[in-house]
């Protein structure tokens, strides 16, 4: 089996290296693709926990630098850390939701302690992460995602109406400009092909935010104001909380991010033409995720992760080096050190950024109902697996407060239904494969 960082020939795409004027405009076009995945989170997040206008612009700047830093990390791939493979790192979606969980249900402390001590686990469980895979096959990864966009959606459905205690609660100006704002992504995804097509998300996010600034909703007062450069601080919420009971939702749920990473590697790999085995990359993608995630607690942000997201702009391109994500990644850290950049993310109305995150994250449902449709959901294993997990995981969801008399150890993870609905389905799933029963989920090729 061949190293991962073992030595390619001159004649790899994956190694071309470009003039300058070109990597930096295909990686800025990475750049466009992948930008609105960390402004959401950030705001997300900062809107779900009540931060301060600078707590989140210093978060978005944090964001920012630790993408940067591990599509660096991953382009090149130091001693075994990261893939040598074009990827671009965001904070996963489905992660941010369980840190929002964690960090609702004790406090931000506690959340970002789960995320060090998942980076953690990342690299104590690499050694044994694939004798587990056989318990996530697509009925149980495809109930996941469903249950991932059911949340999320609910989640930032609350960014658009607010909360209900407070003023100006369900707004129909903010409710209509996230509904344009979802039009208007999917028109410019119909209209545009190839590379505009690519970033319809961010041209739907821009002209919502063009839209709010015609209605009133935008304020640019104070974007100037402050220093032109910003350095993000390490533990932005003081020393983190380490409660391995608060952490478990998210330590499962990165056992479900190695299986994903190992998809993604392959296929990028085959994408790029990498020569060897893609199997032995895989380890070192998932150790760079690791340790960025590791960066990234410390910089108090979530899991932050590689993304299948860039792999349509090598496609449409053709252009396979990965030095042109290592640019992104620097792009990436100039953004994140720019103020008035950060402070002029931090102003996009919660609305647009709402409507935003509502199409981008039933996207994710769409792709666990097609992991789900490889599936004979007619056999009796599949229907009760998919049913069992979906009744564990939207109750919490979707009727809070159903365990708040149960013990607080056990809220943890009663309570969030992403992490209960998975591991429901995983073990109802595996006591008809493995508990002597004849196993009729039918996979299509």
């Amino acid at each position: 089996m061949n190293s991962p960082n073992a030595e390619l020939t001159p004649y790899d795409p994956v190694d071309e290296k470009l003039p300058l004027q070109k990597l930096v405009l295909y990686g800025l076009q990475h750049v466009l693709v992948m930008a609105a995945s960390p402004i959401t989170a950030v705001f997300l997040v900062a809107q779900t926990l009540g931060f301060d206008s600078a707590m989140t612009v210093s978060i978005i700047s944090a964001t920012f630098l630790v993408c940067g830093i591990g599509s660096i990390l991953q382009s090149f791939g130091p001693g075994g850390f990261g893939a040598r493979l074009p990827f671009i790192m965001v904070p996963g979606g489905a992660p941010i939701a369980i840190f929002l969980a964690i960090a609702t249900q004790t406090d931000v402390q506690t959340a970002v302690g789960a995320v060090i001590m998942t980076a953690i686990f990342y690299l104590l469980a690499l050694p044994v992460f694939r004798r587990l895979l056989r318990f996530f096959p697509p009925i149980v990864v495809g109930t996941m995602l469903l249950l991932v966009s059911v949340n999320l959606i609910k989640v930032y459905g609350g960014t658009i109406t607010g909360r209900p205690d407070t003023p100006g609660f369900a707004d129909p100006v903010n409710t209509l400009l996230a509904l344009a704002t979802i039009i208007l992504t999917v028109v410019f995804s119909r209209v545009f092909t190839g590379t505009m097509q690519r970033i319809s998300v961010m041209l739907g996010l821009i002209a919502g935010t063009v839209l709010a600034a015609l209605l009133g909703r935008v304020e640019l007062a104070g974007v100037m104001d402050g220093p032109l450069i910003a350095v993000p601080h390490l533990f932005p919420f003081g020393m983190p909380k380490f409660d391995i009971i608060a952490s478990l939702p998210l330590i499962v749920f990165s056992i479900i991010s190695m299986a994903e990473a190992t998809g993604q590697t392959i296929a990028t790999a085959e994408i790029v033409g990498r020569k060897g085995d893609a199997q032995a990359i895989v380890p070192a993608t998932i150790r760079g995720d690791a340790v960025i995630s590791l960066l990234g607690g410390m910089f108090g942000t979530s899991l932050i992760i590689t993304s299948g997201e860039n792999v349509g702009i090598v496609r449409a391109t053709g252009v396979r080096s990965r030095y042109v994500t290592a640019m992104a990644g620097v792009i990436l850290i100039l953004i994140a050190l720019i103020a008035p950049v950060s402070r002029l993310s931090s102003l996009l109305p919660g609305s647009v950024v709402g409507g935003t995150a509502v199409i981008v994250f039933a996207i994710i449902g769409v792709i666990g109902i097609n992991l789900l449709s490889r599936v004979d959901l007619r056999s009796h294993a599949a229907m009760f697996t998919l049913a069992s997990g979906l009744a564990m995981g939207l109750m919490p969801i979707l009727v809070p407060g159903i365990y708040s008399q149960f013990p607080q150890w056990s809220q943890m993870i009663l309570g969030n239904g992403l992490a209960m609905g998975t591991i429901t389905a995983a073990i109802v799933n595996a006591m008809f494969q493995f508990g002597g029963s004849t196993q009729s989920q039918k996979e299509t090729a």
